[in-house]
């Protein structure tokens, strides 16, 4: 198994007027920091973003799903399996899963919190009883639980984890058989620079509406901003490779999808009507054997509007990482930036400067994945 390796990747992020993530008044969330009024957008939305992007890049078995819903996934499968009758399957799915004890939500099929877990998890269990799913479907309930008593549904939960349990990890407090250790630690994104808060006001015009009438059929406001995100995530690798069963190939292809699908990925609250999707201006790859080390310092004091607000955020940054990397004598393992930033702008010449002194050339994303994985591969040759 690996030793202690961390893999930090830093991201900045401009995202035009949106309402990414919305708190409970319907408005962007927020969060005070070095005493001025930052954009946030939780690491909840950009977790699930995340995990929604790297789905897409699967099959359908390797996937991850979180719901309440267990039972009727499963019975869902139950029926696919075996043909039996929907309210037989879902009597014995049921059945099956009160082995598990999950506390049960205010309906009866749903359970009380959201389960992660992998969909071919859940295809083995469905296994388990494919072959005898008619003959367990006639017993009275005391005999069909005295039938099932001894299968083995909590192991089928507690391996062949898919990529996102394996990162995100599993959290199932009345059954910690069932816990997995998240690889991932992911911050709250935060905009570098002190935000207002805005609100458009819109009115929708009705077509149907008679010559004699005036006005609009519906009048409203969306609050939102803008901001420069910085954005903050680390992979323990030791943790994700514990996570899939010790299988260093299946992490390392892991940890390029989730570096790949951290960038690319956006939440998608009111995008129908604010179109927000960029892409990051940079991503910085740092490989560590101390510790994790978020750098948002970069920006206590906020970012203050001279030609824009980016690249005065990325220098700010990479000063930042040198500057601990000197004070604390730092010597990470590797570092590597891919970012969009060149010669013929105003402060260009600063901006990259700081940037290569901070993280070497800029290098095309897909090699800044490849030498990350490389990179990983060598260090744990290295460690044997």
């Amino acid at each position: 198994m690996p030793q202690r390796l961390f893999i930090d990747v830093h991201i900045v992020q401009t995202v035009p007027p949106a309402n990414v993530n919305r708190d409970d008044q319907g408005n962007p969330k927020e969060a005070v920091y070095g005493g001025a009024r930052r954009s946030r957008v939780s690491s909840q939305a950009w977790k699930r973003a995340t995990r929604k992007h790297f789905d897409t890049t699967v099959p359908e078995p390797d996937r991850a799903t979180r719901t309440r819903r267990l039972t009727s996934e499963l019975a869902k499968r139950i029926v696919r399996d075996t043909k039996l009758e929907r309210d037989k399957a879902d009597r014995l799915a049921g059945a099956l899963l009160t082995r598990l004890n999950l506390s049960q939500g205010k309906k009866a099929s749903d359970t009380a919190y959201l389960l992660f877990y992998g969909n071919a998890q859940l295809d083995t269990v469905a296994a388990l009883v494919s072959g005898q799913a008619h003959d367990l479907a006639a017993l009275d309930d005391e005999k069909l639980a005295a039938e099932l008593k001894d299968l083995p549904v909590a192991d089928a939960f507690s391996t062949g984890h898919p990529v996102g349990v394996a990162l995100f990890g599993r959290m199932v407090a009345d059954i910690p058989k069932l816990n997995v250790d998240a690889a991932v630690q992911m911050a709250h994104a935060l905009s570098t620079h002190e935000t207002q808060l805005e609100f458009d006001y819109f009115t929708a015009v009705d077509d149907k509406t008679e010559k004699e009438e005036t006005g609009a059929g519906m009048i409203g406001t969306i609050a939102f901003n803008s901001a420069t995100l910085y954005r903050y995530a680390t992979v323990g690798f030791a943790q994700l490779a514990d996570n899939l069963g010790g299988d260093t190939e299946a992490a390392l292809d892991a940890l390029d999808r989730f570096v790949d699908s951290f960038a690319r990925s956006v939440p998608t609250g009111y995008q129908n009507s604010f179109a927000h999707r960029t892409r990051p201006s940079l991503v910085a790859v740092v490989v560590r054997e101390d510790q994790p080390v978020n750098l948002v310092t970069a920006f206590e004091e906020p970012v203050v509007s001279e030609a824009g607000i980016q690249a005065a955020s990325v220098r700010s940054l990479a000063h930042e990482y040198a500057a601990a990397r000197s004070a604390w004598g730092d010597v990470p393992v590797h570092a590597a930036a891919t970012h969009t930033f060149a010669s013929g702008k105003p402060g260009a010449t600063e901006t990259l400067e700081a940037l290569t002194e901070a993280f070497g050339t800029s290098v095309p994303f897909d090699e800044l994945r490849s030498g990350l994985r490389a990179c990983v591969s060598a260090v744990l040759e290295a460690q044997g």
